[in-house]
């Protein structure tokens, strides 16, 4: 391969991490992963306005978490733009769904992110997130009684419950 085609497969590689780093940030939120959330972001992050690092950020996303329930984020529409070869920005479409106390909310959101590779590895800089609207629908399906998959389709189901990393969440909160 010659270095043009070079650096288009590694530009492919570099969409491919970004996009990753959204999909592993829904997981990683839903599963209440909160080391692996934290290390999908630079070592020195900014939270908010005067506060920097990981450790920062992990309890920022920690009292975040803990005032809601379940969350299921659904990421689509990732839109990547580099500035330079390690340096980018990205826009995420989010379908989200939150359980708030009794209330079950389906949100759009949009997230506008940095991104910037360090020691190779693409990672966020910063994460703004960005809503169209949250509303309440009509039946909470956490009131469902269980579905008990494969022998009916409606019901509460096993997730996130089953995740270890959601059950030590909850357990040192």
């Amino acid at each position: 391969m010659d270095r043009e085609q070079m650096k288009d497969v590694e530009k492919l590689l570099a969409y491919e991490e970004i996009r990753q780093l959204a999909y592993r940030y829904a997981l990683a939120t839903d599963s209440r992963d909160i080391d692996a959330l934290v290390e999908l972001f630079v070592e020195d992050v900014q939270v908010g306005r005067d506060t920097f690092g990981r450790e920062a950020l992990r309890a920022n996303f920690d009292e975040q978490l803990r005032a809601v329930g379940i969350t299921i984020l659904f990421v689509a529409n990732h839109i990547i733009d580099f500035d330079d070869d390690e340096h980018a920005r990205g826009i995420v479409y989010c379908k989200g769904e939150v359980q708030d106390g009794e209330s079950w909310i389906h949100q759009a959101i949009q997230y506008r992110d940095s991104y910037e590779r360090r020691d190779g590895k693409w990672l966020f800089v910063r994460r703004r997130h960005l809503l169209w609207y949250g509303s309440e629908i009509g039946e909470n399906p956490l009131a469902l009684p269980p579905a008990k998959w494969p022998a009916h389709h409606k019901g509460r189901g096993t997730i996130p419950e089953s995740w270890d990393s959601w059950r030590r969440f909850w357990k040192k909160g």
